[in-house]
């Protein structure tokens, strides 16, 4: 039975054109007392009467006026209210913060190709790597949350490192860290205002995925084993990746970077509101 007092925290939002030519909001909340997601339409009327920045990730709202299909699982929404405004990501101080804190693992990288190409390509790049997010939806969704995600890998690779029997290249490992997201500097775009992201179509008619952009930047850099590991970084073809981590006979490392970036990607700082919590 619809409820008003039911709280939802906004997962992800984005328009599209309806068959008539109208827009259509699609809004995906997560119910806060059970965490049941319910997904939502909004038609082209009631999209004009809010500004943009009520549908940001990680808003609390309540649902005023919405119309439940029987499973309750799907809704059409004409009213809604904001009751706490999230985030929309790291602050200034914050995203120097972490900047300076990638900078200092790119310090350590010993080999001097590697490191001299990453202190070119971050200072070359600061301001859009300083707020790009690492998702749309599925992870680190706010403004600075591709770095957020870049050092919980770095961090996690180390710690892992230290308790391997396996004798990792620390240089290739920290380097695949850094690189293996770097295209979704280019892949994404975010309202800085709103927190709103959506995908940059220029980035979509050159390349395929953020991966293989990091492929193909690495191999023309020859950083070969680097180039792998991100090739393999998403486990599976069907999940993206160039390489199926269920081939035969890959060496160690391109396991090792597919599980880093899953332990961050499910158990880091992977929403707005975990952000805050920390």
């Amino acid at each position: 039975m619809f409820s008003t007092d039911a709280e939802y925290e906004i997962l992800s939002f984005s328009i599209g054109d309806t068959k008539a030519g109208t827009k259509m909001g699609k809004l995906q909340l997560k119910n806060l007392e059970d965490s049941s997601v319910l997904n939502c339409i909004l038609w082209e009327e009631t999209l004009n009467r809010y500004d943009s920045k009520v549908f940001r990730s990680g808003n609390i709202v309540k649902l005023i006026t919405a119309s439940f299909n029987e499973k309750f699982n799907n809704c059409l929404v004409t009213t809604l209210q904001v009751i706490k405004e999230a985030k929309t990501g790291l602050d200034e101080n914050e995203r120097e913060t972490y900047y300076q804190a990638l900078m200092d693992y790119i310090n350590n990288i010993r080999d001097e190709k590697m490191n001299g190409f990453l202190v070119r390509y971050f200072m070359q790049h600061k301001e859009q790597i300083k707020i790009a997010p690492a998702a749309k939806v599925m992870h680190h969704n706010y403004i600075g949350g591709l770095m957020v995600h870049t050092l919980e890998c770095l961090q996690f690779a180390e710690a892992n490192m230290e308790m391997s029997v396996y004798k990792f290249n620390p240089d290739e490992i920290f380097t695949a860290c850094i690189l293996h997201d770097i295209g979704k500097i280019f892949e994404y775009k975010i309202d800085l205002e709103s927190g709103l992201i959506d995908y940059d179509e220029d980035f979509r008619k050159v390349w395929l995925t953020h991966s293989q952009y990091g492929f193909t930047t690495c191999m023309n850099e020859g950083f070969y084993k680097v180039a792998k590991m991100i090739a393999a970084h998403h486990g599976r073809s069907d999940w993206g990746a160039i390489i199926d981590l269920d081939e035969k006979d890959l060496e160690p490392e391109l396991y090792f970077l597919h599980l880093i970036d899953n332990l961050s990607a499910k158990f880091g700082k992977i929403s707005v509101s975990k952000l805050e919590n920390n």
